[in-house]
C-alpha cells in the first residue's frame, strides 16, 4: 500500500514538473524578447542556476555533516548526466534540434573549462577553502562575461544597467517575471518530493545503496534540467536547451563546489572513481562539442549515442 502511494506520488509530481516547465519556458522566451538579452543569456544565468539548486542543497548538506566527497561526486555525475543522459534523452525523445547561435561552441567550451576547474584544482587531491572561493570567482567571472558579450544588444548611448532596467520598466515584465519565478518554484518543490518519493521506492524494493547514489543523486537532481530540456526540444528552442545545459554546467562546477569547499575542505577518498568519472567528463564533453560543432544539429541518433556513453560510465563505476 505505502509502495502504491509512492509510486502514485512520483507520477503526479512529474507531471507538476513537466507543467511548471512549460511555464518557465513560456515567460523566459517573453522576457528574452522584452530585454532584448537572448535565450541563452537568460536561461544560462537564471534556469542554469535555479535548476542545480538540488545539486546545492545536497553540497549544503554533505560539507555541514563532514561528507563533502558526496556533493564532489554528486557534481561531476551531474555534469556527465547533464551532457550525455539528459541532453541524450532530451534529443532521442524530442527529437532533432537545430542550434542556430553561431557563437554556441566558443561558449560551450568556456562552460566546459568552468566545469573542468574543480577537476584541474583537485591536481594536489584537496580541494581548499581556497579553491572554493577561486571556483566562486570564476562563476561571477563567467556569468560578467557572457553579459559583455550581450551588453550592445541593450546598449545605445545609455550604460548597460540603466538599459536593461528602462526595458524591463517600460515593457511590463513585471507579470512575466513573477509567472517565471512561480515556475521555477514548482519546478525545483517537485523534483525534491521525487527524489525523496524514489529513495524511499528503492528502500521498499530493497535496491543496493550504491545504486541509490549513483542513478538518484546525480540523476536525481538533474531531473529539473531533463524535464526543461525535454520541453525545449519539443518546442526547438535550441537557445533555452544550450542555456540551460551550459549554465547547468558552469554552476555545478564553480559556485556550488566552491560554496561546498568553502564550508568543508574536499578531499579525495576514492581516487580510482573519481578519476574515471574525470575521464568519461572530457568523453561526453568532447562527443557533445563534435555533435554540436559538425553540422549545427543534435540528431536523435546522436542523443541515443550519448544515452549509451551514460550506460557505459555507469557499468564502468558498478564494476
Amino acid at each position: 500500500m505505502i509502495l502504491l502511494a509512492q509510486v502514485l506520488g512520483l507520477v503526479f509530481f512529474s507531471l507538476i514538473l513537466i507543467k511548471a516547465t512549460d511555464l518557465v519556458i513560456i515567460h523566459l522566451k517573453a522576457l528574452s524578447i522584452k530585454t532584448k538579452l537572448g535565450g541563452v543569456f537568460l536561461t544560462s544565468l537564471l534556469v542554469g542556476l535555479t535548476t542545480s539548486l538540488p545539486e546545492l542543497s545536497v553540497g549544503i548538506v554533505s560539507a555541514l555533516e563532514g561528507i563533502p566527497n558526496l556533493s564532489l561526486g554528486n557534481i561531476i555525475g551531474s555534469n556527465i548526466a547533464d551532457l550525455s543522459l539528459v541532453a541524450g534523452l532530451a534529443t532521442f525523445l524530442g527529437g532533432s534540434l537545430k542550434i542556430n547561435n553561431g557563437a554556441t561552441k566558443s561558449d560551450l567550451i568556456h562552460a566546459f573549462l568552468a566545469g573542468a576547474a574543480p577537476l584541474i584544482l583537485l591536481w594536489d587531491k584537496t580541494l581548499s577553502r581556497v579553491d572554493g572561493l577561486i571556483l566562486i570567482f570564476l562563476y561571477g567571472f563567467y556569468n560578467y562575461f557572457i553579459l559583455i558579450k550581450r551588453r550592445k544588444a541593450v546598449i545605445d548611448s545609455e550604460g548597460f544597467i540603466t538599459g536593461l532596467l528602462r526595458r524591463i520598466q517600460h515593457n511590463h515584465t513585471g507579470k512575466h517575471f513573477m509567472l517565471f519565478f512561480l515556475g521555477l518554484a514548482l519546478l525545483i518543490f517537485s523534483s525534491d518530493m521525487i527524489v525523496k518519493l524514489a529513495v524511499g521506492i528503492t528502500s521498499n524494493i530493497n535496491i543496493p545503496v550504491l545504486l541509490v547514489g549513483l542513478f538518484l543523486v546525480a540523476v536525481g537532481t538533474s531531473l529539473p534540467e531533463l524535464v526543461f530540456e525535454l520541453e525545449a526540444v519539443m518546442k526547438k528552442e535550441s537557445d533555452m536547451f544550450m542555456g540551460n545545459l551550459m549554465g547547468s554546467i558552469v554552476a555545478n562546477g564553480t559556485l556550488i563546489i566552491g560554496i561546498t569547499a568553502l564550508i568543508h575542505p574536499i578531499e579525495i577518498i576514492a581516487l580510482s572513481q573519481y578519476l574515471l568519472a574525470t575521464i568519461f567528463f572530457v568523453i561526453t564533453f568532447c562527443l557533445f562539442f563534435i555533435f554540436i560543432a559538425t553540422k549545427h544539429r543534435l540528431e536523435r541518433w546522436e542523443g541515443f549515442i550519448l544515452i549509451l556513453t551514460y550506460a557505459l560510465f555507469v557499468v564502468l563505476e558498478i564494476i
